[in-house]
């Protein structure tokens, strides 16, 4: 019941030119009991923002009067702290690693499993909620149990100062652990880029085990992450960012 409550709180702000997906995207939120309001061009974005506080907003990159990461930087220069997920037909890394440098939260590539989408927004509103992505969009580091991890640089460094090698799915899944800290998180909030098919995915559970087994390497670093069963994992840990 508080889950339904707090899905039903959430204003959301959806940006594309294309009918279509706009109206397909604002369907799917609205049923999931989201507030939705939709515009279709950047003209009209900072209207809306004026209008009402924005908790989210799915912003499409093409747009006919605009770029979407340049807006995306220019809404992060004026301080708009509403989570940001970028939606766009463009398939490329460069594309993708600078939006989230611009201050995107998650970015997602068309065509989309409409699942997939909330699971994006259910994922980024509870992050949002807390304040936590918009402490790790601006720090370097996330400290917990003694361990740092480098968010820029995409290493962790253990307790006796150790650098410990990750592999670029151990960092997304430690990074994510990290913004939900004392949190239970399901495979589809750990994997929202999978998640229509996360659920049957057992690779996860791999990916936990090794991920454990190098935190185990000082004292309390296996109880770090946790099973919780028939529901997902949590970091049992307090987390700072500097």
């Amino acid at each position: 019941m508080q889950a339904n409550q707090e899905q039903q709180s959430s204003r959301i702000l959806v940006v594309d030119d294309d009918e279509d997906i706009r109206e397909l995207i604002t369907a799917q939120l609205v049923r999931d009991g989201q507030d939705v309001v939709s515009v279709s061009c950047v003209a009209d974005i900072r209207p809306a923002l004026a209008e009402r506080p924005i908790d989210l907003i799915v912003l499409d990159l093409n747009l006919p009067d605009g770029d979407g990461l340049n807006l995306c930087r220019e809404l992060r220069a004026e301080g708009v702290t509403s989570g940001i997920i970028m939606v766009t037909a463009r398939d490329s890394a460069v594309d993708r690693v600078l939006g989230l440098e611009l201050g995107a939260d998650d970015y997602l590539t068309k065509p989309f499993e409409p699942r997939e989408l909330v699971a994006r927004v259910r994922n980024l509103l509870r992050r949002t909620r807390s304040g936590d992505s918009v402490k790790s969009r601006n720090a370097r580091v996330a400290t917990f149990g003694g361990w740092r991890l480098d968010l820029l640089q995409r290493r962790l460094v253990a307790p006796d100062d150790r650098l410990v090698i990750l592999s670029s799915a151990e960092f997304r899944l430690l990074s994510r652990f990290t913004e939900a800290p004392n949190t239970v998180l399901t495979r589809e909030e750990l994997l929202p880029e999978r998640a229509a098919t996360v659920v049957f995915d057992r690779s996860i559970d791999l990916q936990i085990s090794r991920l454990r087994q190098k935190l185990a390497g000082v004292a309390g670093g296996e109880a770090l992450i946790l099973t919780v069963r028939n529901e997902g994992y949590v970091l049992a840990s307090d987390v700072t960012y500097s």
